[in-house]
């Protein structure tokens, strides 16, 4: 990297690439000013992503795992492009989804103000079959597949130069009726098939079960997604990756085996749906 792009880079993560001096890079081009990060937010948002990553080291080695067998997917969603710089500018480089069309915006602004910079993009919301075809075209890892159809479509709908996506099968681990997913019983036959498919890399199950405050009920509902992993493997079906655990239950989901966690209100704060 450049020093002149150096500059920008560094700038633009601080919140004070507006006083870049013109006459030592020229004209830049980035998102909307008022979009960057501020020192203030951007220090917040560093110091949480460093007390998540001392709670993620200290469930692994808890659970007599090593730090780098877990992933921490930050969870942008309803947060600005700016909350995704700031993060990137404290190491953080893979990022999850759940609205298409803000996270495809979020995506594009993104690249612009990191040009070179690889993140990791990854959709955990809910797929209609017919919004798969930009989730198929801008995201490295897909967690919420839980039909053969939706599964076909990203497969046809993968541009062949890309690399494979990443996906994982969302199970209904809990059984609950609000919540998406493949039930227990469905989920080997559907593995089986996207297993085949072209273009998709099936990686591993993804699970969010009904929440609890206890942490053996925690524990208890991650090792059902555990179990059902090593079942599939048994089975003679390549999974590598548990993506379970949130914010709230992320040390619980780490002793069962957890290989993503996915944290958003811990790193970025409260979100607001208004």
């Amino acid at each position: 990297m450049g020093r002149c792009r150096s500059l920008l880079f560094s700038q633009q993560l601080t919140g004070t690439w507006k006083n870049l001096p013109r006459e030592r890079c020229g004209s830049p081009r980035s998102p909307n000013l008022a979009e960057l990060p501020s020192k203030n937010i951007m220090s917040t948002i560093t110091e949480k992503l460093q007390a998540v990553d001392a709670r993620i080291d200290a469930a692994a080695k808890a659970a007599g795992r090593a730090r780098g067998d877990v992933t921490l997917l930050a969870v942008s969603k309803t947060f600005p492009a700016a909350a995704v710089l700031e993060a990137a500018a404290a190491g953080q480089r893979a990022f999850g989804e759940n609205y298409l069309q803000e996270a495809l915006e979020k995506i594009e602004a993104v690249a612009k103000a990191l040009p070179g910079v690889k993140l990791d993009w990854h959709f955990i919301g809910p797929i209609q079959s017919n919004k798969t075809r930009p989730i198929a075209a801008a995201f490295d890892w897909v967690h919420t597949v839980d039909r053969l159809k939706v599964a076909q479509r990203l497969s046809e709908q993968r541009a062949a130069e890309q690399e494979p996506l990443n996906i994982c099968l969302q199970v209904n681990i809990s059984g609950e009726a609000s919540k998406s997913g493949a039930a227990p019983d469905e989920v080997l036959a559907l593995a089986r098939q996207v297993a085949l498919l072209p273009r998709l890399r099936l990686r591993g199950l993804m699970a969010i079960p009904e929440p609890h405050d206890d942490y053996a009920q925690q524990r208890a509902a991650f090792a059902q997604l555990r179990a059902l992993a090593e079942r599939l493997r048994a089975d003679g079906i390549a999974l590598d990756t548990l993506s379970m655990g949130m914010s709230a239950d992320l040390d619980a989901a780490i002793a069962e085996g957890a290989t993503i966690v996915r944290v958003g209100s811990a790193i970025f704060g409260a979100r607001d749906y208004a």
